[in-house]
C-alpha cells in the first residue's frame, strides 16, 4: 500500500481534492493567485486596502504531545504545540506580504477527561511567548483572546486552532501569478537552528504528522493511549512503527519524541527582511505544508516547476522513509522533506536573498528554476537520489 493510500486508510487525504472541490465556486478574492484569499478592506472600505482572514491549527500533533506529557511529564511540550498551531497561519500569511502587526485569535477544544487546566495554561503560554520572541524581531502580533471549549464527545484529547487577520496595502501582495519561466526556486531549510530558536529542529513541521506518529512509534502507545487515535482506523495502521519516545534520531541531538513534536519553525523574520530588501521583485513563495513538495503545482499559471537540487533530506524524513519502506513518490506529497519554504525570483536575486538567509542562519540554496509548461496544466518535475518524478 502506497503512502498516500495509508493516508487516506487513516482518515487523512494529503491533496484534500474533496475540500479543494467543494470550495472550487467559491469567490477567490482579489488576487486568485495569491497563497491565502485576499478581501476588499471591509472595515473602512479603502480601495487601496486588503484585508486577509486566515485559519489553520496543529492538526493532530497535540495527539502526540498528549502522550509524550503523560510518559515524560513534561508539561511545557504543549507550548510547541501552540507554536504549531500560530505558525501554520503566521508564515502562510506571511508568503502573500503580511508579515507585521497581525491579529491572533485562538480556539481550544479539549477532553476534560484527558486534558487538565494546566494543560490549557501552558498551550495559553506558549502563545504569549512565540509572540514575544517574534516581536523581537519586528513581526508584530496582537493577542485578541479566544475560547476554550470542552467537547468530550467530539475530541479524543486537544485540538489547537488559531484564526489571523490583518488588514494590508493591496499593492504590497505578493501574487503567485506572477511567478514566470526563467524564474529561479529557492529553498529555505526547516531543520537545523534559526537565529530565533532556542534548539535545534528537526524540520517536521505540523503537516504529515497523522503519518509520522503511526509509521514513527510502536505498538504499545495503542495499548497504553487508545484516546490518542481514532477506533476506525485499522489496527495494522496504528503506531506501526518500531520507535519508544526517548530513542535516539541518529545525526541529531533529539530523540524520537522530540523530533516529531519539534516546533514549527517559522521563516516570518526572514521573509520581513527579504520584503524589505526586495519588495516586488519577489514573484512569488510557496508554504509547503499540506501537499509537501507538490504543494506549489496549485499555483502559478502555465509553469513547469523543476526542482533538481534539493536540500539534503534531514534525519527525521530518512527515518521515516527507512522504517517504513517508503518510496520518494510516497513522501514528498506528504512531507516537506527539507525546505518548507519556496521563494521564486529573477536570478539576479539570488546572492543576496541567500545571504539574508545565512544571516538568520537559515540553510538556503537555488533547487531548481522555472519553466513552461508543456501542457495546459502546470507541471512539477522532482530529480533526487537519482530518481525523476513527474507530478
Amino acid at each position: 500500500m502506497t503512502e498516500s493510500k495509508i493516508y487516506e486508510a487513516r482518515g487523512v487525504s494529503s491533496s484534500k481534492s474533496e475540500i479543494h472541490d467543494a470550495i472550487s465556486d467559491l469567490d477567490q478574492g482579489l488576487f486568485p493567485g495569491a497563497f491565502c484569499k485576499v478581501l476588499p478592506d471591509h472595515i473602512t472600505g479603502d480601495s487601496d486596502y486588503c484585508t486577509l482572514l486566515h485559519a489553520d491549527g496543529a492538526g493532530t500533533k497535540s495527539s502526540l504531545a498528549y502522550i509524550y506529557w503523560k510518559e515524560t511529564g513534561d508539561i511545557n511540550i504543549f507550548k510547541g504545540i501552540a507554536q504549531d498551531s500560530l505558525i501554520m497561519n503566521v508564515d502562510d500569511m506571511a508568503c502573500v506580504g503580511a508579515v507585521d502587526n497581525l491579529l491572533l485569535s485562538n480556539t481550544i477544544g479539549r477532553n476534560k477527561f484527558h486534558i487538565p487546566g494546566a494543560v490549557i495554561k501552558a498551550v495559553i503560554d506558549g502563545y504569549e511567548e512565540v509572540i514575544a520572541a517574534l516581536a523581537i524581531e519586528g513581526v508584530n502580533i496582537k493577542s485578541c483572546g479566544g475560547e476554550t471549549a470542552d467537547l468530550g464527545d467530539l475530541v479524543r484529547t486537544m485540538v489547537v486552532d488559531s484564526t489571523m487577520m490583518v488588514r494590508m496595502k493591496r499593492e504590497d501582495i505578493i501574487d503567485l501569478n506572477n511567478v514566470s519561466p526563467g524564474d529561479s526556486i529557492i529553498a529555505f531549510a526547516s531543520y537545523g537552528q534559526a537565529r530565533w530558536e532556542t534548539g535545534y529542529n528537526s524540520g517536521i513541521g505540523s503537516n504529515g504528522l497523522t503519518a509520522a506518529r503511526h509509521d514513527v512509534f510502536s505498538k504499545e502507545y495503542a495499548t497504553k493511549y487508545p484516546e490518542s487515535y481514532s477506533p476506525e482506523v485499522p489496527e495494522e495502521l496504528v503506531y506501526s512503527g518500531k520507535h519508544k519516545l526517548d530513542d535516539p534520531l541518529e545525526g541529531t541531538p533529539l530523540n524520537w519524541g522530540q523530533a516529531v513534536l519539534s516546533p514549527t519553525r517559522t521563516y516570518a523574520p526572514l521573509i520581513k527582511n527579504i520584503i524589505e530588501a526586495l519588495g516586488k521583485e519577489i514573484h512569488g513563495m510557496v508554504h509547503c505544508s499540506g501537499g509537501g513538495q507538490t504543494k506549489c503545482q496549485k499555483f502559478g499559471v502555465g509553469v513547469h516547476y523543476i526542482k533538481d537540487d534539493l536540500l539534503p533530506i534531514p534525519p527525521i524524513f530518512r527515518g521515516i522513509q527507512k522504517d517504513q519502506n517508503l518510496t520518494l513518490r510516497d513522501m514528498m506529497p506528504v512531507f516537506n522533506m527539507g525546505h518548507r519554504l519556496e521563494l521564486f525570483c529573477n536570478p539576479k536575486h539570488a546572492d543576496q536573498i541567500l545571504a539574508l538567509a545565512k544571516d538568520a542562519q537559515i540553510e538556503a540554496k537555488v533547487i531548481g528554476r522555472v519553466e513552461k509548461s508543456t501542457t495546459d496544466k502546470n507541471q512539477l518535475t522532482i530529480k533526487h537520489d537519482g530518481e525523476t518524478l513527474t507530478f
